[in-house]
């Protein structure tokens, strides 16, 4: 890591809405910050269709007011980027052609943000990004105590593909393998489609991973499966960890993305959710992903995703205020 700062791989250097910028290779820039913003914009491990490259550059620009580095949210009446501390580190160069050396310099770029005292936020990228993410996030915290809350269409628990151990169909797979994370705290949420195979899903039930699929979520509803989640999370665990990938959304919600799949999740149901995921957990450390520009229409998923983080930061802020959602009555108590 060198002590200049690097920048965006892919555009102009700009940070997330216009949020002061800080260099990972000197800890005083970042030493009093809540969350540090880490771009990695990497799609060498995508199956379908690639772009999640220009991912970072869309989430961080892609907003009709300015980057002033400011944002009031209307319900919880916070304003993150300002009641928190939120700096923008700008992209780890991330070479698509060598996964394992792109997968480390994040894996080490993470844990230094989360060393620092700091929850990382990475902006993806295809989600191979998860696996040095998480890990990062649990070289710090602790082997198997922080747990995880998957956003996706697809479990992510595959085993070699195209002859690679390291791709966006398997991170899930390696972070339970090497024990970073518990199978039984691994908590996945709007699965749906025609993969992974049979073989697959037995692997997954013998590390006790809990799935909510779509056909669950849309007989039970979203808040009540996210409850019983919550309870499995913070159950012998510290913290949790957050990795939205934006096919969890209908397509219709989130076209630009590499592996689109029909029937999941409305944008209102998403956004509800992680806010209410930063709202009433523990939450050390985020990731957004998938986000593929060069297939997105009139910026649907960069606007989406620019408003996960934002709905994330904003649900942190509120926590910090002791604001709690309470889905039975007013969502603000306490303030």
């Amino acid at each position: 890591m060198t002590a200049e700062r690097y920048g965006p791989q892919y555009g102009p250097d700009v940070t997330f809405l216009g949020v002061d910028r800080c260099t990972l290779a000197d800890p005083a820039s970042y030493a009093d910050a809540d969350v540090v913003v880490v771009g990695a914009p990497f799609d060498g491990g995508t199956s379908h269709r690639p772009g999640t490259r220009f991912g970072p550059m869309a989430i961080r620009t892609t907003d009709y007011l300015p980057a002033d580095g400011s944002r009031p949210h209307l319900a919880l009446r916070v304003d993150a980027l300002r009641d928190l501390r939120v700096l923008d580190a700008g992209d780890v160069e991330m070479y698509s052609g060598d996964v394992e050396r792109s997968i480390a310099a994040l894996e080490q770029a993470v844990h230094t943000v989360a060393a620092s005292g700091a929850v990382p936020l990475v902006l993806g990228g295809d989600h191979t990004v998860t696996l040095p993410d998480a890990t990062g996030v649990a070289r710090h915290h602790g082997f198997g105590r922080v747990s995880m809350l998957h956003f996706d269409a697809h479990a992510d628990t595959g085993h070699i593909e195209f002859g690679s151990l390291y791709g966006h169909g398997q991170p899930m797979r390696r972070l339970i393998e090497s024990g970073a994370l518990r199978g039984d705290r691994f908590l996945q949420i709007g699965l749906r489609g025609y993969w992974p195979p049979p073989e697959t899903l037995a692997w997954m039930a013998e590390q006790r991973m809990r799935s909510y699929e779509m056909t669950e979520i849309g007989r039970r509803g979203l808040d009540d499966c996210l409850t019983e989640a919550f309870g499995i999370a913070l159950e012998d665990c510290e913290g949790v960890f957050l990795s939205v990938d934006v096919d969890v959304c209908d397509p219709g919600h989130a076209p630009g993305t590499g592996t689109p799949e029909p029937g999941g999740l409305s944008s209102r149901q998403l956004l509800d959710a992680v806010r209410r995921i930063c709202l009433e957990l523990p939450v050390v450390g985020i990731d957004v992903v998938e986000v593929s520009p060069p297939y997105d229409h009139a910026e649907i998923t960069a606007f989406l995703a620019n408003r996960v983080v934002l709905e994330a930061l904003s649900g942190m802020a509120a926590r910090r205020h002791g604001l709690r959602h309470d889905p039975a009555g007013p969502l603000l108590e306490g303030r």
